[in-house]
């Protein structure tokens, strides 16, 4: 069994650390990390894959960051063989900062770490546990989050949580700005626990819900819903994957909306019709004004600039 954060004795001033991430939510936390008195003995991140138009490999941003500062950096595809093990236990770490990192960790990797592997999650738990938890967040129209810093266990996000600070969600954030938001302070957050060695408070059992893998199918806008579940629909999918429906046979994206308060009743059965020359569209119950769109191949644009040489009049309808 790892050792607990729960020891009697505080911590050192510096900490032998691993960190383990991948994308540009960890960036934040793994600077802060290097910036203060503890030392980065070696980073986890997933491995480089090809990008772009010549689909050269490419780095992930936590990756670049530690070669920047001449970290040791270790990618492999998985972390059940003997010899990954004996690599990261050979580090004789403290601890592991895991934030979205990518690959689950075999119980000899959560043991490894003197006091065990800590992993950074973007929401209230046992709310959103899994892997979407910053969309599902918003897309089930919650208004109260939480940055959770939790005592990892072989269990999907289900160890102790070691500190929880809750958040408002803003009317109107989408999912990527909930991201920033969240990025910007796992590292203070991790930082306090490593301080302070806060006793773990074990999840409850009630109220679990799984944040699941968003699938590209269900990013389809359905104007037979009401506006109110529409327009979390669409925050919560902004700006990836992006919520899209069809017009004319192109593909568009729409990255936010806002709700009608025109008082023009939407015509029955008219779901997905445009109501007039701003994109206002009916939906099931109330319609939405979309304000920020994206068309295949383009930057996102206002509804406004994508008007301009896109005409979509009133009376069009989107599928």
């Amino acid at each position: 069994m790892p050792n607990s954060l729960t020891s009697n004795l505080l911590p050192p001033t510096s900490l032998r650390l691993i960190f383990m991430g991948s994308p540009d939510f960890a960036v934040p936390c793994l600077q802060a990390l290097i910036d203060s008195e503890h030392e980065i003995v070696a980073v986890y991140c997933q491995p480089p894959r090809p990008a772009g138009r010549g689909h050269k490999l490419r780095n992930t941003p936590v990756h670049d960051l530690a070669e920047s500062h001449g970290i040791p950096v270790h990618y492999p595809t998985s972390l059940k063989s003997a010899e990954e093990q004996k690599i990261f236990a050979d580090y004789q770490a403290d601890a592991a900062i895991v934030a979205a990192y990518g690959l689950l960790l075999p119980q000899a990797i959560l043991d490894a770490p003197k006091r065990g592997c800590i992993n950074v999650h973007p929401s209230r738990l046992p709310r959103w546990r899994g892997a979407a938890p910053l969309q599902r967040t918003i897309m089930a129209g919650d208004t109260e989050t939480s940055l959770c810093i939790m005592q990892m266990e072989a269990g999907l996000d289900t160890g102790a949580v070691l500190r929880e600070e809750p958040y408002h969600i803003a009317d109107g954030m989408t999912a990527g700005e909930l991201h920033d938001f969240m990025a910007a302070r796992a590292g203070a957050a991790v930082l306090k626990v490593l301080a302070e060695n806060p006793q773990p408070h074990p999840q409850s059992e009630q109220g679990v819900t799984y944040a699941s893998k968003i699938d590209k199918a269900e990013a389809r806008i359905e104007w037979s819903q009401p506006a109110t579940k529409l327009r979390q629909h669409i925050l919560g999918l902004s700006p990836f994957p992006g919520a899209f429906t069809e017009y004319q046979g192109e593909t568009l994206k729409i990255l936010n909306a806002d709700l009608s308060s025109s008082p023009q009743p939407s015509p029955p059965g008219g779901e997905g019709m445009v109501l007039d020359n701003a994109l206002t569209v009916a939906c099931a119950e109330g319609a939405l004004r979309l304000t920020v769109l994206q068309r295949a191949g383009k930057k996102p644009m206002s509804a406004e600039e994508l008007l301009r040489g896109h005409a979509i009049p009133k009376g069009a309808r989107f599928a």
